[in-house]
């Protein structure tokens, strides 16, 4: 008796840090996408900034930016955690879950190994952007473009863009199917609307890029 109780308390456990997991996730697919459309705010002046100068302006002089920041990173770290019990760190665990991936040749186990990798990418590339921004307020359309046009800064992020929306894409499909509110039948169509969403935001990023690099005038 003492052994059941033992593994029906571990498995609420388990539960718990999912339903935790999960909330996590969905804070930041939905702060993700916000921001995106934030940024690419840009674009509606056809990089003049005006538009993004004062969102920000309404963002930094609320505190939003300032406490909503650190707020997110702490959120994507536990996010980070929660999820890396199941994470394969050790090469042996990583061999195994390769051949296991190839052999299954499953939709949902390589969207899993996706998100896996970008996670790592996301963690490290999404905290240098954050502490860059965060460690340079005020925010505006100018200092973004002046980073942009900088040395790497391009390249930097138009790794993290893709990784991101990527991630952020398939963790709003497999939340969905985890917990049950995509049905099997359903699952092909909600993968496809997960690809033409996460290309959307892909499009939306990468001319918010082009606007800041070959438009905004940036700050000297």
């Amino acid at each position: 008796m003492q052994a059941v109780a033992q593994a029906r308390q571990a498995v609420r456990t388990e539960a718990v840090w999912d339903f935790l997991q999960m909330c996590t996730g969905v804070a930041l697919v939905l702060f993700m996408w916000m921001h995106m459309i934030l940024v690419a705010s840009v674009n509606v002046d056809f990089g003049g900034g005006r538009v993004m100068n004062a969102i920000a302006y309404f963002f930094e002089a609320t505190y939003m930016a300032q406490l909503g920041g650190p707020l997110i990173f702490l959120t994507m770290l536990a996010h980070f955690v929660l999820a890396a019990r199941k994470l394969p760190f050790r090469v042996a665990e990583q061999k195994a879950m390769w051949v296991h991936t190839k052999r299954f040749n499953h939709l949902d186990t390589w969207l899993w190994i996706i998100q896996a990798v970008t996670a790592f990418i996301i963690l490290v590339m999404g905290s240098i952007h954050m502490w860059t921004v965060l460690t340079n307020l005020p925010i505006t359309a100018a200092r973004s473009a002046a980073r942009v046009q900088t040395g790497w800064w391009l390249l930097f992020y138009l790794v993290l863009l893709p990784c991101i929306e990527l991630h952020v894409g398939i963790g709003a499909y497999r939340i969905g199917v985890k917990w049950g509110w995509i049905k099997r039948s359903h699952r092909q169509y909600f993968h496809g609307l997960e690809n033409k969403l996460t290309l959307v935001f892909i499009a939306i990023g990468l001319i918010t890029l082009i606007t800041f690099y070959f438009i905004v005038k940036p700050a000297v």
